[in-house]
């Protein structure tokens, strides 16, 4: 079975030949870094893990390129259709949900077959270059697809032979692990798989399913400017898009400037050059202050900031934070009011009534794409912005409990397995330490993405950091499988976490969840996870 796309992808032209040029240097030296590296540990494994001449099923034709090219071939994962062996560059987000350069890329292989020839941008006068290797055009459902009758799942006792002794390493402390057969849902391995530990901020996998699944994807969070004609008063009505932006290049967010420029001209034509200006924060609800306090990992939570009240002009990561980001807000559209010629007043607390006109609005991109960005940057405040737009979908209250009660009750309507397990979701974003979830909860949640009934719950998979590459992963597995492994990361004092997919040696694609508790120090567990999370892509492990 193959995930399908949430759009159809758009045909291949003249752009997807330049972003593969941009891309195959890039694509060509990771995957010469990798091979070395990803050898020495299918060689680590065991002998029948790492043979050179284990011979391939007749049903499947053999491609003649070196063999750990059968499990760098993950370097994508779930979430496209074809894949290069290492994760092409980041970026741009776009409405479907997916990384354009990696997409482009993708179609750019199944064109080429593989290999390139040149193309359009042969012309008379060239010297002939002839035939250019590529990484193999290699599918990374192959898990998924006709060979899983002819792949085996890896074995139970193979596989606690490999992880066994990397997870036991003291460093990690209290365990809850688990890896699944995502074909099948089959769980291959397991030890305190049901123990609910504290998760961090691979947290955000439940808050993605459980925000996707009661929004859809193609949802938007929305910003208006209302007038009230009774008051001659603006209103700025916050609609809990943490992302809304006031920056000159907006890159596809919702511009505040552009609000700003639409609510002045809206104001001109009904012939009014000053108002009364206020905000509306009335769609949540509860304290604005996160249960850890005052912290730069994340702003007040509340439905109307502008670039997540970032003071320094971050776009991601700790910060300093505006100490009222609803105010701040209001404040700077008052600014870019006046700069269009209406005089506003310093901005004060209101709600907009039903009579109100709206004069403009401005949406966030889709959610698949927020949820995206949520999980490749760990972003805390797009987290807890998501948790109570779920609650609000399902008629709760927006506040901190309400978004734990939505996330809960969205992933049982899912059939997720939550019964009896003392499993606690307090917030979105895991960095409630109080929170508790299980390995074997983790790894259904992404089995559950890859169902091909469920092909809204897609970006829970395609936003996960590839190692090596993207978000939080980007500066780890320098010596282990970078491009290959694709995992959403958690940290806390004493906690490391980390859950993802990987396609192992043999093509199938399993999901993984590795929970740690009392941990002795980041450095060391956060090592032992990728360890073991590199041993995982390099097992054949029958």
């Amino acid at each position: 079975m193959v995930v399908p796309e949430l759009r159809p992808w758009r045909a291949a032209g003249p752009h997807v030949v330049r972003i593969a040029d941009a891309v195959r240097p890039r694509l060509t030296r990771a995957a010469e870094t990798a091979r070395p590296r990803l050898a020495r540990v299918a060689a680590a494994v065991g002998p029948r893990s790492a043979r050179p001449d284990r011979p391939e099923s007749p049903q499947v034709p053999r491609v003649a390129r070196p063999k750990t090219w059968q499990f760098t071939a993950a370097a994508a994962t779930v979430g496209l259709a074809l894949a290069a062996g290492v994760v092409t560059a980041v970026g741009p987000w776009d409405s479907s949900g997916q990384r354009t350069a990696e997409r482009d890329r993708a179609v750019a292989l199944e064109v080429a077959r593989g290999t390139d020839h040149g193309g359009a941008r042969a012309h008379a006068g060239t010297p002939p270059r002839g035939p250019r290797a590529a990484p193999p055009a290699v599918s990374v459902l192959t898990g998924l697809g006709p060979t899983a009758a002819v792949s085996p799942a890896p074995g139970g006792e193979a596989l606690a032979a490999v992880l066994g002794p990397l997870l036991r390493d003291p460093a990690l402390g209290t365990r809850s692990v688990a890896v699944v057969d995502v074909a099948t849902g089959e769980r291959l391995y397991g030890s305190g798989s049901e123990d609910a530990l504290t998760p961090a901020s691979t947290t955000k996998i439940a808050t993605a399913v459980a925000a996707l699944s009661a929004m859809g994807a193609d949802h938007r969070l929305t910003t208006r400017a209302v007038y009230e004609p009774d008051t001659r008063e603006v209103v700025l009505v916050g609609g809990g898009d943490p992302t809304l932006t006031a920056r000159k290049e907006a890159g596809g967010l919702a511009s505040l400037r552009d609000l700003a420029g639409r609510t002045a001209a809206a104001l001109a034509e009904r012939g009014v050059r000053e108002v009364t200006l206020s905000y509306d924060t009335t769609l949540y609800e509860g304290t604005t202050i996160h249960p850890i306090g005052v912290n730069p990992n994340i702003a007040a939570v509340t439905p109307l900031m502008v670039d997540e009240a970032r003071t320094d002009g971050s776009t991601s990561g700790p910060a300093p934070r505006a100490a009222d980001p609803a105010a701040d807000a209001a404040r700077i559209f008052g600014d870019l009011l006046e700069e269009h010629g209406v005089k506003a007043t310093p901005p004060g607390p209101s709600k907009a009534t039903a009579r109100a006109a709206t004069l403009a609005a401005v949406s966030s991109p889709p959610l698949a794409v927020l949820v995206e960005r949520m999980l490749t940057d760990s972003d805390n405040d797009l987290a807890e912005a998501l948790a109570r737009h779920t609650a609000l979908a399902a008629g709760g209250s927006a506040d901190f409990a309400g978004a734990g009660a939505a996330i809960t009750a969205r992933l049982k309507h899912l059939g997720l397995p939550l019964e009896g397990a003392g499993i606690d979701i307090r917030d979105g974003s895991g960095l409630d330490r109080r929170g508790r979830l299980t390995a074997g909860l983790l790894t259904a949640l992404l089995v559950k993405a890859g169902d091909p009934a469920h092909p809204e719950l897609r970006p829970a998979l395609t936003g996960l950091p590839v190692a090596g590459f993207t978000g939080t992963l980007a500066g780890r597995y320098a010596d282990g499988a970078a491009g290959v492994v694709r995992a959403k990361t958690g940290t806390l004092t004493g906690v490391n976490t980390l859950a993802g997919t990987v396609v192992d040696k043999d093509g199938r694609l399993l999901a993984f969840a590795f929970l740690a508790n009392a941990t002795t120090g980041p450095t060391a567990a956060q090592s032992a996870l990728d360890k073991a999370a590199t041993a995982l892509a390099a097992c054949g492990c029958r």
